[in-house]
């Protein structure tokens, strides 16, 4: 298998909860976490292309994760996205015809809250960018 391209855009995947002001924000992403925690043994690169909510993305911001999809090496990428404009990505990418298979995923619920989709979401991701034909795809619940 070659190296899998993970990019991470933010969205509820990677927020944390702020005890101070009692709100939701990003800090840092847990992917790398979340890989160790699965004791993964894949081949696998991270790129932090920005930590925002998807329903703050406006045209560029998708310009932009499409290019790195273009530009970066990987025939098969992984990309954690809030879920609420994640179609609106997808739709994007796909138009871009690249021939890499992208699978987008995400979270109902923070990973760092606990009780989280989200582990289950990227492991879904994982399989999925591994074993589909090019081609843009949205993995949610092992669907």
């Amino acid at each position: 298998m070659k190296q899998l391209g993970i990019l991470v855009t933010g969205g509820t995947f990677d927020k944390d909860y702020d005890l101070i002001n009692g709100e939701l924000g990003f800090k840092k992403t847990h992917i790398p976490e979340m890989f160790k925690r699965g004791r993964s043994a894949l081949d696998f690169n991270i790129h932090v292309l920005m930590m925002m909510d998807s329903l703050d993305m406006v045209k560029k911001d998708r310009l932009f994760i499409t290019r790195n999809c273009k530009d970066l090496p990987y025939e098969n990428i992984i990309i954690t996205h809030g879920t609420d404009t994640m179609v609106k990505t997808a739709a994007v990418i796909a138009a871009a015809n690249l021939n890499k298979t992208v699978v987008l995923t995400g979270a109902m619920r923070p990973y760092k809250l606990g009780s989280s989709d989200g582990f289950f979401n990227l492991g879904s991701a994982v399989a999925f960018a591994q074993t589909l034909p090019s081609g843009v795809y949205v993995a949610m619940h092992g669907r």
